[in-house]
């Protein structure tokens, strides 16, 4: 891909959601393609995987390109390293992004559009991720839920949101998966 391979800042638009969305393409899988992301206020704001077939209107690169480059460099923002997050299959994204980042956020538009759920991978297995999952008021929750991989259409880490439930909900996260599994580490996908 052009945009990858040039460090080429893009905008583009997803079948299910309304807007555009800017950033800069670091990896490129088989469904998802991750993007750093740069937000409305021409600001980093972490990471976003969306899925490939979702993608509409793609303009590579950005009509306002120039502009956008400009102000991130007067803000003193680079371009961003990819993380380690490995994009082969969503299982392998879940698990490498909890890995990565202390929260991530996973997107289910055609279930229910105007949701997401924020928290920490439990498990990635039977083509279900359970996680344990943090409120809008940056309270643990006492129950895992689990999720569908099937109806999973995006997965976000590394933003702002993210951060700041994490700064103010701290790490009941790990007492919590040590209790319910008898361990720290959540199981890897195979």
């Amino acid at each position: 891909m052009v945009a990858l391979r040039n460090k080429l800042l893009v905008r583009f638009a997803s079948a299910l959601d309304r807007g555009t969305i800017n950033g800069y393409v670091l990896d490129v899988g088989p469904q998802f393609f991750l993007i750093a992301l740069v937000s409305d206020g021409i600001r980093s704001n972490g990471f976003q995987c969306y899925r490939l077939s979702d993608i509409r209107k793609l303009q590579v690169p950005d009509k306002y390109v120039r502009f956008h480059e400009a102000v991130l460099k007067k803000r003193g923002i680079r371009f961003p390293r990819k993380p380690p997050v490995v994009v082969n299959s969503l299982a392998e994204l879940l698990v490498t992004a909890n890995r990565a980042f202390p929260l991530i956020t996973i997107h289910r538009e055609k279930v229910d559009g105007g949701a997401c759920w924020i928290g920490r991978v439990v498990d990635v297995s039977r083509g279900r991720v359970t996680l344990l999952e943090i409120g809008p008021d940056a309270s643990w929750d006492d129950e895992l839920e689990s999720y569908r991989l099937s109806e999973i259409t995006r997965v976000d880490f590394g933003g702002d949101y993210e951060n700041a439930l994490q700064l103010i909900g701290g790490s009941k996260y790990q007492r919590t998966v040590d209790l319910i599994w008898g361990r720290s580490n959540p199981r890897q996908a195979k």
